[in-house]
């Protein structure tokens, strides 16, 4: 029997300052409080620095979960900088310094469940030692734990054909609760099943809250499209051209303008980086074009996930370069065009829509292309709207039936 508050570790998420992250995070503590009597959490996370881990714990609203930092991130050129890097080649003690909060926890937790999305994934280049990447689930299996890929994507790693080998073979000691069919084909073919089972995203089952009018500086005029874009896309769309994909983006903004004549809401959902900071982008990008300032709304970055999703749900149709952006919006209805540097995001589509119509891959990312298939999208928004009024509880259903397959897992042991 599990018991009365069991305890579960939530690791390798990043922080709040990723809405996406914090909305993985809400969408679990959901699904698990559905399924098991008061359960506790231990979020073991990313923090870029001291001040992102003090304010996580700050400003977290719900006093079930309890924040404890992964020792990863450093200073460039210190000496935790050349340690770390040192560690890397022996990765057997890195694990231990990585994760070395969570271990006095480890004992007493029923399960540990890999959040992130896509940390087993090479959607971010080429790992730099194999066993950095799976030094959690070594830990935990090392300790008799379940441990579970938690409604992630997974692979696919072809293009690194020694490192798939390690991969595959490291996979088959752990669970793998799957948020995307192109994900389970992939496993398949690599002849894992019987620990591979469907869900969705987590991120499914998170409402939208609408933000209080002290926090909110803006309306909302309707009829109004939203646009994410992300300084990450630099890396796909520009091989790494920040001034190039400046103007892109600019030009993005300024076509969409001209072929829709609606409103433009500039929607940040990671912050919290200098480097990766959508808000940051976003700013710089709005200067670039003066004239169209009455035209165009920038939302500052104040507000959570739940709040994030909710000024998303009022937008008449939403592109989205952050995946959990546009998950926020199919999840609300909302007619969304997804602009994917990654198989995550064309799965995510092909499973809802049963094609990759709505979705643009970073070769494609003309400012003509986007905004001419923006318009398309308004035009048949009624039809798209209604098939996600159609399809969209089964992926909340599937979200929520992740809660299951870990209670048959646990029960199992």
């Amino acid at each position: 029997m599990l018991g009365r508050n069991p305890l579960f570790i939530l690791a390798g998420n990043g922080s709040y300052y990723n809405r996406g992250c914090e909305a993985i995070t809400r969408g679990t503590v959901h699904i698990l409080r559905n399924f098991f009597d008061e359960p506790r959490f231990i979020a073991v996370t990313a923090y870029k620095n001291e001040e992102q881990f003090r304010q996580q714990r700050l400003k977290e609203t719900d006093p079930a979960i309890i924040h404890k930092k992964m020792h990863m991130s450093y200073k460039r050129y210190d000496f935790h900088f050349f340690v770390r890097n040192a560690l890397i080649i022996y990765p057997k003690i890195l694990k231990h310094i990585t994760y070395k909060d969570l271990k006095p926890h480890l004992e007493q937790a029923k399960a540990v469940l890999a959040l992130g999305g896509d940390n087993y994934t090479v959607d971010y280049g080429k790992p730099r030692r194999y066993q950095t990447v799976t030094a959690l689930d070594d830990l935990v299996t090392a300790k008799g734990k379940p441990m579970i890929i938690w409604g992630a994507s997974v692979g696919p790693f072809s293009k690194y054909p020694a490192y798939e080998k390690y991969m595959i073979n490291h996979l088959r000691k752990v669970h793998i609760l799957a948020r995307e069919t192109l994900t389970i084909q992939y496993l398949a073919e690599q002849g894992l099943t019987k620990n591979v089972h469907r869900v969705a995203d987590p991120a499914f089952l998170v409402e939208p809250v609408e933000p209080s009018r002290r926090s909110s500086t803006f309306e909302i005029e309707e009829g109004s499209i939203g646009l994410n874009l992300s300084p990450l896309m630099k890396n796909y769309v520009t091989d790494g051209s920040m001034t190039e994909w400046m103007r892109i983006a600019s030009q993005i903004v300024n076509k969409v303008l001209e072929k829709t004549d609606r409103k433009v809401y500039l929607i940040p959902h990671v912050t919290g980086t200098a480097w990766n900071d959508d808000y940051l982008f976003l700013k710089s990008l709005l200067s670039t074009i003066p004239e169209q300032a009455d035209r165009v709304v920038l939302v500052p970055p104040v507000f959570n996930a739940s709040e994030t999703k909710w000024i998303i749900s009022k937008m008449t149709v939403f592109t989205g370069a952050r995946m959990h952006s546009t998950i926020a919006s199919l999840s609300c209805c909302v007619p969304t065009l997804s602009l994917a540097y990654s198989t995550k995001a064309k799965g995510l589509n092909k499973d809802i829509f049963g094609h990759t119509d709505y979705c643009l891959s970073a070769d494609e990312l003309e400012p003509d292309v986007v905004a001419e298939m923006i318009k398309g999208i308004l035009s048949e928004s009624k039809n798209m709207r209604n098939h996600l009024e159609q399809h969209i509880p089964k992926f909340k259903d599937l979200a929520m039936n992740a809660g299951e397959m870990l209670r048959k897992i646990l029960n199992e042991i």
